[in-house]
């Protein structure tokens, strides 16, 4: 069969030239090719990306309306302005006067900071043309539309497509792209969830728009950890890197009863946290259980444990946890604190301001050794607590703080 000079074309275009072409070499001997960074001039959102703004990289964001998303890459085009770098604020929803008006506010004003109210690709493919930019800001990528489509904006294939040119764009040119993405009411990003597998990083906002305190968490990063979360404060001058975050998430006033302490790890930062439980007498056949920033599942499980082991008629109770500050616990270093905090409400005693809780609680009532337990109790030092309870003893005796070995859950009771 004759090949048309039109297939021809398409066959030099996907046939790799044999002169250039090295084909599949060990491992061994492929160069590990250098990352270059550079700082975004905020430090939690350093911390986040794994210490800086990689070259090339495309950046997804995410998080609930007014958490502060265009808030923050905005404050962030202004600080990497002000650095001599070139920045393309693109937002397909609001007025350049409208992003004008927030930058006066967040003092964020530069000239090298450019302003673009499009939603069509092409258009924002020829102001990239037109200057060398550094870094582009796309606000947002579900209100962007490719003339190549028929589709509505926010459609899956519209969201692929331009988030495919644009990574290509950003790969061939070197330029770091953040896209910021809508979320659905499971708290995921809107649109198809290819989007989050083309991206090199994906970081999502937490925490409650009318809180100060705001939590930006990585789950996808290819240049560094994802374990890392910047605390951001919202202030006049939006958002901020949060100062003395280890006073930001608990209190040490009067001693009450339902409320105990604990460090829980995020990265590689120790937190102290207050659990609140209250534990009332409930008119229903069933029961209440409610978990704010704590998983329900384990709490019901805690509950059913505390039932079997202590024989606590849990059974007709309503039980409510709270984690204050707005944060969510993802790790079981907190079960103790937890299960202090129901039997201190239950049984209406306070437990001591200087004593702080660390455990993991299994199903058959032990409580189990915790990861990073000397950076937690050096932090739970540093913030003066005098006492902890702990399953074991850490490797090093730190002073100042007196530990409590308890290896089961009555032994804790016992302990109370």
């Amino acid at each position: 069969m004759e090949l048309n000079s039109k297939q021809i074309e398409i066959l030099k275009e996907v046939t790799p030239n044999k002169k250039n072409y090295i084909g599949a070499l060990p491992i061994t001997q492929i160069e590990q090719e250098k990352i270059q960074r550079y700082s975004s001039c905020d430090k939690e959102l350093d911390l986040v990306l794994g210490g800086g703004i990689v070259n090339g990289s495309m950046i997804l964001v995410g998080g609930s309306p007014g958490v502060g998303k265009s808030t923050l890459l905005l404050k962030i085009a202004g600080n990497l302005a002000q650095k001599e770098r070139k920045v393309l604020y693109v937002s397909a929803e609001e007025s350049a006067s409208q992003i004008k008006l927030r930058s006066d506010r967040l003092q964020s004003n530069s000239d090298n900071l450019y302003l673009l109210s499009e939603i069509r690709l092409d258009i924002i493919f020829d102001e990239l043309n037109k200057h060398r930019f550094d870094i582009l800001i796309i606000d947002s990528i579900q209100t962007v539309f490719s003339d190549k489509l028929t589709a509505a904006p926010g459609s899956v294939s519209q969201v692929r497509e331009i988030t495919f040119e644009l990574m290509r764009y950003a790969k061939e040119n070197g330029v770091a792209i953040f896209i910021i993405g809508h979320i659905t009411k499971d708290g995921s990003i809107a649109g198809p969830r290819v989007l989050e597998h083309m991206v090199d990083t994906v970081l999502y906002f937490e925490g409650d728009s009318s809180r100060e305190l705001r939590l930006l968490r990585g789950f996808k990063n290819r240049f560094g950890s994802t374990s890392e979360v910047g605390i951001f404060e919202m202030t006049k001058r939006g958002l901020v890197s949060a100062k003395d975050v280890s006073k930001k998430f608990f209190t040490r006033g009067t001693a009450q009863s339902g409320s105990a302490t604990t460090v829980v790890m995020e990265g590689s930062r120790p937190i102290i946290l207050e659990v609140q439980a209250l534990v009332s007498e409930s008119g229903y056949p069933n029961p209440k259980r409610s978990a704010t920033g704590y998983e329900l599942n384990r709490l019901t499980m805690l509950l059913a444990l505390l039932e079997r082991k202590l024989d606590l008629p849990f059974n007709q109770y309503d039980v409510f946890i709270n984690i204050a500050g707005g944060i969510k616990i993802s790790e079981t270093a907190a079960d103790l604190a937890i299960i202090a905090a129901i039997i201190s409400s239950y049984r209406d005693r306070p437990i001591s301001k200087d004593t702080i809780f660390l455990g993991e609680v299994s199903l058959i009532g032990d409580i189990r050794d915790v990861f990073s337990l000397d950076a937690r109790l050096k932090e739970a030092k540093s913030q003066h607590f005098k006492k902890a309870i702990v399953p074991t003893l850490p490797l090093e005796e730190i002073d100042g703080i007196k530990c409590y070995n308890i290896d089961e859950v009555p032994k804790l009771i016992e302990w109370m």
